[in-house]
């Protein structure tokens, strides 16, 4: 008899157990259909601001190489034995100084020969004078001294070479002596108490550049420092491949501080114009490159677009992009956590506020209660 009461109550309580692991089951599985049925699609909570147009005086960052305003390559026309180099490398020079001379014998026959036509000049004129000569072989005479009046000159020019303006000896590529052979000039010269700069500018501002306009040209090695110039010569070509057009910059450096080849860079003002303009904050960049991008509302799901950046101005800054225009919507909170076609949940201030605030109180608490159980 007790053996049987005794199984009886196992099956009793094997009954219930199942029963119990039933009913488990059951509201576990409910709660997973509840909690699946309630998140739904993401929806991402940001807040927005419309893409408006603004007018900002417009700066054209450009970028260039300095040279020396004037350059004096000593490369005499003939070739021939150099008899003399007055200057070296670092030298500075004054206009009229005399640099190089060159083997003379070719001038000294030159000025022989023109010595003697001069002669002959006299006695044809007064020949003709005397009508003892036709004006045939005097005119012939003539054209013989005229001609070596000239290479005289020309000989003069490339035997002694002077400089014309004040600068400086860069490079020397020869010595007294040796034969010149045209490869290379024998000395070069370079001005630096006037320096000049090529710059390149957008085509879409020819209209708005102007000789005479000042600016500021800054070199990386004096970055506190800003050098004075002026556009001086606007070339009036437009380059096709980079739909650019060249400025030829002036440049007075009697602080000497300045050298040709030095890298520089300057802003050229344009005056006011109209942008699209977001803040600048809406705009991110893509890690490891210089991929800039934001997000658009585009009937309340997120759009993801590359944009360029322009200037920033404020807390503003210019975007450009075919996709960007006047009356959109950008996100200016929360863009961090999109993708693209997410669906949106647009705020106000007010509301993110809240959150900010509840966020705030709730990691108080936390930190309180983790102090507590310490």
């Amino acid at each position: 008899m007790k053996k049987v009461v005794r199984w009886g109550w196992v099956s009793v309580m094997a009954l219930a157990l199942v029963g119990l692991t039933a009913g488990c089951g059951k509201s576990d599985k409910k709660k997973a259909d509840e909690s699946t049925e309630s998140e739904g699609p993401k929806v991402e909570k940001v807040r927005v601001e419309p893409i408006v147009k603004q007018e900002i005086e417009r700066d054209v960052e450009c970028t260039a190489v300095l040279e020396g305003y004037e350059t004096m390559n000593v490369s005499p026309s003939l070739t021939g034995i150099i008899e003399k180099r007055f200057k070296d490398v670092g030298d500075r020079v004054s206009t009229g100084d005399l640099l190089v001379r060159m083997d003379q014998n070719q001038l000294i026959q030159a000025k022989l020969n023109l010595a003697n036509l001069e002669t002959e000049m006299k006695r044809m004129d007064a020949l003709l004078a005397g009508g003892n000569v036709t004006q045939q072989t005097y005119d012939k005479t003539k054209m013989a001294y005229e001609q070596a009046k000239q290479q005289v000159e020309f000989l003069q020019n490339n035997t002694f070479f002077k400089a014309t303006f004040p600068g400086v000896v860069s490079a020397r590529n020869y010595e007294s002596g040796e034969l010149f052979n045209g490869a290379r000039p024998i000395l070069t010269v370079v001005q630096l108490n006037m320096l000049k700069a090529i710059i390149d500018v957008p085509e879409a501002y020819f209209p708005k550049i102007k000789a005479g306009m000042r600016l500021d040209i800054i070199s990386d090695i004096y970055p506190d420092t800003k050098f004075p110039a002026t556009i001086e010569t606007i070339y009036p070509t437009i380059d096709a491949a980079t739909h650019t057009f060249q400025c030829k910059v002036k440049i007075p450096n009697g602080s000497m501080k300045l050298r040709p080849g030095m890298y520089v860079h300057t802003a050229v003002n344009v005056g006011k114009v109209k942008v699209l303009a977001v803040p600048y904050q809406s705009v991110l960049k893509l890690t490891g490159s210089n991929e800039r991008y934001l997000f658009l509302n585009e009937n309340g799901f997120a759009k993801r677009v590359t944009v360029e950046a322009g200037q920033r101005f404020n807390r503003y800054v210019e975007v450009i992009s075919d996709e960007v225009v006047e009356g959109g919507e950008v996100v200016t909170q929360g863009q961090a956590r999109l993708i693209d076609g997410v669906e949106l949940q647009i705020i106000d201030g007010d509301y993110q506020e809240k959150i900010e605030a509840d966020t705030l109180i709730s990691d108080a608490k936390e930190a309180e209660v983790k102090t507590e159980k310490k």
